[in-house]
């Protein structure tokens, strides 16, 4: 086997397994490689037919990619909404995502009357759930769970970024469990403090 053949079965299981992607932004740049490659692959054996079919797959990876990464943070585009912890929905969504919610928080049990959930929203999508303990002033960070397809995204940015939603709740500070696994938070105004994260409202 020759290092083009090599170079040929490299894009094309690569396309394959961008396929298997269930999160949308790593999807579109596994499959925007995996065109690239195969671009170079066609070129060189001279299929001129799916050269110019991969460069307009990668170019459709490219602008999805552009408006992923434009609309990551806006405002615009993810909707919060508080809602009840006896709401059928947030039921729906915990049980339907149980094992993996569990997966990345083992401590997590179901909300409690009196404390705070909510869900971010994508259009018709659910892309995320935070739910918090009151403890005085302080919201106690009990789950901050996204969805597989928008795990490159971090939704509960928007649960904090909206201070006057927290503070409308006489919420002066949040604080994550010791335990979190929470490389954004200090992206989106969050300080180490004691083993945790602790957001100053």
């Amino acid at each position: 086997m020759s290092w083009l053949d090599v170079v040929g079965w490299a894009g094309s299981a690569l396309l394959v397994f961008s396929l298997l992607q269930a999160r949308v932004l790593r999807f579109r740049v596994l499959n925007t490689i995996a065109c690239t490659v195969l671009v170079f692959f066609n070129a060189m054996i001279e299929v001129w037919p799916m050269v110019a079919m991969n460069i307009v797959l990668a170019g459709i990876n490219l602008s999805f990619i552009v408006r992923l990464l434009r609309e990551r943070h806006d405002e615009a585009v993810f909707e919060v909404l508080r809602v009840g912890t006896e709401d059928d929905y947030l039921r729906h969504v915990l049980t339907s995502h149980g094992e993996d919610i569990h997966r990345y928080q083992p401590d997590f049990t179901e909300p409690q009357a009196g404390e705070g959930a909510f869900i971010v929203i994508r259009g018709d999508e659910t892309v995320g759930v935070v739910v918090l303990a009151r403890d005085g002033e302080t919201a106690r960070v009990r789950l901050d769970y996204v969805t597989p397809k928008y795990r490159d995204f971090t939704p509960g940015e928007f649960v904090w970024r909206r201070s006057g939603l927290l503070n409308g709740l006489g919420f002066t500070r949040v604080v994550t469990p010791p335990n979190m696994v929470g490389a954004y938070y200090d992206k989106v105004g969050f300080r180490r403090a004691e083993g945790a994260y602790v957001l100053d409202l």
